[in-house]
């Protein structure tokens, strides 16, 4: 199972990065001709490989997340490491974000190198069981190999909206298309990096959501979190995300909720939508959680 999930998680990786290389060329393309799209393929192999290697650690500098440790934030950290114990799988590092915007994010190209983020927000607002129930979601993107991929996409999409706006003042106004079409590609480049944003994270909350309920021990703390954090995401805005929206689809709940800039294009599943699955499957009646987080509590 472990090795399938692994085969699938790089065969995606390889699909995303192939797709955003070719448009890479076509911006290049369109800003410099023929010699352009030579230099935007050095450009996103290089991309490539930094996002391979270094996406994680750009994604926990763009949203301002620190390390902490046991003897910083012992409770925290040791509900974490229970958590991955428990899950059979690697103990990731653990950061924390200053934000009073309930939310976390997980990262890293692989579980053996993989990082949980929480923000302040969300260890003050919500409950022990809430907190360890958003954490086991997480572990479930890491678990499911999702973590590559989501990072891997924010950094290429920052990179093609930037690339998409130089297109506009030093593009070929002289090629076929002229001004209209560098006005096209500076709309529709960041468009279509955000709805590969958008599939990837819709289609695997339910997993992590599914696969999360499990680790932690019981769905119904992850449908409470959920509805809190929606309800405070919506009110409370999250600076880094706001200044980094590449990373929005990153996070359990999309952070972006205060300024509306999603209207358009969701890169999460409605949270009503989530929460009646998460629902439904306590209504199964079965006993989850391989180790009894339930019955234990996450902190102890």
């Amino acid at each position: 199972m472990t090795e399938g999930r692994a085969m699938g998680g790089y065969a995606k990786t390889f699909i995303l990065m192939a797709a955003l290389t070719a448009l890479f060329m076509g911006i290049g393309a369109m800003i410099g001709g023929a010699g352009g799209a030579v230099l935007a393929l050095v450009f996103a192999a290089g991309m490539n490989l930094f996002g391979y290697w270094n996406a994680d650690k750009a994604v926990l500098r763009m949203t301002g997340a620190r390390e902490v440790d046991l003897s910083s934030a012992p409770e925290f950290v040791g509900m974490v490491h229970r958590l991955a114990d428990g899950a059979g799988m690697p103990r990731p590092k653990v950061y924390v974000i200053e934000t009073d915007q309930p939310n976390a994010f997980a990262t890293g190209r692989n579980p053996e190198n993989a990082a949980v983020a929480a923000t302040t927000g969300l260890l003050r607002r919500l409950t022990a069981e809430e907190v360890a129930a958003v954490m086991a979601h997480e572990l479930a993107h890491i678990q499911n190999r999702d973590t590559l991929i989501m990072t891997v996409t924010a950094t290429f999409a920052g990179a093609i909206a930037m690339l998409a706006n130089f297109a506009m003042f030093f593009g070929n106004r002289e090629k076929a298309g002229g001004v209209l079409g560098l006005i096209a590609v500076m709309i529709f480049a960041p468009m279509a990096a955000g709805l590969v944003q958008m599939a990837i994270s819709r289609s695997r909350e339910y997993e992590a959501d599914k696969a999360g309920a499990a680790i932690c021990g019981n769905p119904m703390w992850l449908a409470s979190a959920l509805k809190k954090i929606d309800a405070f995401a919506k009110g409370i805005d999250n600076v880094q995300a706001e200044r980094n929206p590449a990373v929005a689809h990153m996070f359990i709940i999309n952070p972006l909720h205060a300024h509306r800039r999603d209207a358009l294009f969701s890169t999460h599943p409605a949270t009503a939508n989530r929460i009646a699955a998460l629902e439904a499957l306590a209504a199964e009646g079965k006993r989850w959680g391989k180790v009894g987080v339930q019955a234990r509590g996450p902190w102890t």
